[in-house]
């Protein structure tokens, strides 16, 4: 394993540990997992199945494809949507976990949704988000660039062969821009929990109604 993969690894397990200290769960306790990976390039990849001791609680919601996921997790009710509104009603879920998406859905406007849908269909959300001023880009590796210039970084992604990861793929968000958000969506009860790696926040935890 790779030193990026085992920081990674060590990461969402501290993030697991967080959620497991704020959030309550039982055996009744039902929870959506917003954005399963069909194809998992690791072995941290659908985190939340993979942990959460009852699995046949989860509800997990996905674009694309389903059919390598269910294979691998039967007991999960997988459900594929369109990325925008999200298909249940008002608190159908106790609870709504959602690792590393928010970045992914688009622009500022996008997100809001998003956070909207997420905090309408749960009665707690925990979602996380790579912090936009670390150091490392973590989805790419790449150093500094992204936070100096986003015409230089897609650039340069596009020199390495990662192309992939230009265009609207990631809009990475600050924690004054997190505020800004739960703040547009009247989102009064959160917290923002800060994760360091060598004294720089590597990403955030954001639990909504703690």
């Amino acid at each position: 394993m790779s030193i990026a993969n085992k920081i990674s690894a060590k990461n969402r397990a501290r993030k697991f540990d967080i959620f497991k200290q704020n959030i309550y769960f039982d055996e009744k306790i039902n929870i959506l997992d917003v954005g399963f990976n069909d194809t998992e390039y690791s072995n941290v990849d659908n985190y939340l199945e993979k942990n959460y001791p009852y699995q046949q609680n989860i509800t997990a919601l996905g674009i694309g494809s389903k059919e390598n996921f269910i294979k691998k997790y039967p007991k999960v009710n997988a459900v594929l949507y369109d990325g925008t509104t999200f298909p249940f009603p008002d608190k159908t879920f106790d609870i709504c976990w959602s690792n590393a998406v928010i970045e992914h859905v688009g622009d500022f406007e996008k997100q809001l949704f998003f956070l909207c849908e997420m905090n309408r269909v749960a009665k707690k959300v925990f979602f996380t988000t790579p912090n936009k001023y670390f150091p490392v880009e973590v989805h790419t590796r790449t150093p500094f660039l992204h936070i100096i210039s986003k015409n230089l970084f897609e650039k340069y992604l596009i020199f390495i062969g990662k192309k992939w990861a230009t265009g609207n793929y990631m809009n990475l968000l600050s924690k004054k821009l997190l505020i800004k958000l739960l703040q547009n969506a009247k989102i009064e009860n959160f917290r923002i929990i800060s994760n360091k790696l060598l004294g720089f926040t590597l990403d955030f935890v954001i639990i909504i109604n703690p």
